[in-house]
């Protein structure tokens, strides 16, 4: 009698893993790279401009511009992080 190998669960993930390599479509690394960058500068950049009060935001509105300007400051930097450990991708 031959004898089968039989694949480990291990083994078969890693064949599906490399079949669906084969098969994918990866977008481009430099315009996601962009992307994320212009996101980073748009974010903080509006983080900053409502904590400047650019918008005349005034009366019982104040304390939403300081809270999303400083959510939106967080969240830049979060994504600066990401895009410069490449977890992004």
């Amino acid at each position: 009698m031959s004898e089968t190998k039989i694949p480990t669960p291990e083994e078969r993930r890693r064949q599906r893993e490399e079949e669906n390599e084969e098969r994918t479509f990866r977008p481009n690394r430099v315009m996601t790279s962009i992307f994320g960058i212009i996101m980073i500068i748009v974010y903080v950049g509006m983080g900053v401009l409502l904590l400047i009060n650019y918008f005349n935001w005034g009366g019982d509105w104040a304390w939403t511009r300081y809270v999303v300007g400083i959510v939106l400051i967080i969240y830049g930097f979060w994504r600066a992080y990401r895009q410069i450990k490449g977890i992004d991708y």
